[in-house]
């Protein structure tokens, strides 16, 4: 009789990667990373019944018992709105000049701590997202698989074909190249334009910038879609949950 045949040795599961904790409680939904750091550092946080005052101490929710404030924290529900962002409010969680945040417009509804997916600066106005899905919010705002963002501009002065090429061509303005996907003008007065701009990538004051340097002023900037995902008609300061279809196309898109 032939000998049994001998098994390969099985190796073992790799361990589940640890995160430090203030991680941990963002990635769960719970917070922001900043918020959960704050917290973690206040002594409001506690891993198996020990007060942590480290942000980055490695952490796995899946088999410690970490608890914020006293109560035990678990994954949130995902939640993903789309707001219809008005001039003049900042998209941070607190001002430290005393300013309306994004925040004050969703103060009496409920929801679970969100972050936004993206930025608009206090300027500009239109389509943004918030969410506690870590994940799903950073394929969307990762450079590598940013999705199309649409504007709607208005600018002092009536840009010319060239000046619409020289936006897609792009300018290089303090060490960083600014160009437009596209850019189009959709209508035109006496003094003033409106264009439709297209980025497939987003730096600060990104339209503006690229706008200034060709000697254009931005009037009013408005976000009108993200991907195929369009503000429509929301009201200016409203907001709306999205359906399952538009979270799965929104990440299918990436």
């Amino acid at each position: 009789m032939k000998p049994p045949a001998r098994r390969p040795p099985q190796r073992a599961a790799p361990a589940p990667p640890r995160h430090g904790l203030a991680r941990v409680l963002s990635k769960l939904g719970v917070c922001s990373r900043s918020q959960a750091e704050s917290a973690i550092r206040d002594g409001r946080v506690a891993v198996n019944g020990r007060v942590e005052r480290n942000p980055e101490r490695p952490s796995d929710a899946g088999r410690e018992r970490i608890t914020l404030d006293g109560q035990p924290v678990a994954a949130a529900a995902k939640r993903y709105i789309a707001i219809n962002k008005p001039r003049g409010i900042v998209v941070t969680a607190a001002d430290e000049r005393g300013r309306d945040t994004i925040y004050a417009l969703l103060a009496d509804a409920g929801l679970p701590w969100l972050g936004p997916v993206g930025r608009l600066d206090k300027a500009s106005e239109g389509l943004l997202l918030l969410s506690n899905d870590t994940a799903w919010a950073a394929g969307i705002t990762e450079p590598s698989g940013a999705l199309e963002k649409t504007y709607h501009v208005q600018v002092a002065g009536l840009p010319d074909a060239a000046a619409l090429a020289a936006m897609e061509a792009g300018i290089v303005d303090q060490g960083e190249r600014l160009a437009a996907r596209r850019a189009t003008l959709l209508r035109s007065g006496d003094k003033n334009a409106w264009l439709e701009v297209v980025l497939d990538e987003g730096r600060n004051r990104h339209i503006r910038r690229l706008l200034d340097a060709l000697g254009y002023d931005t009037l009013r900037l408005l976000r009108v879609s993200i991907g195929s995902l369009a503000l429509g008609t929301l009201a200016k300061g409203a907001w709306r949950d999205l359906s399952a279809e538009e979270v799965a196309t929104l990440r299918q898109q990436r």
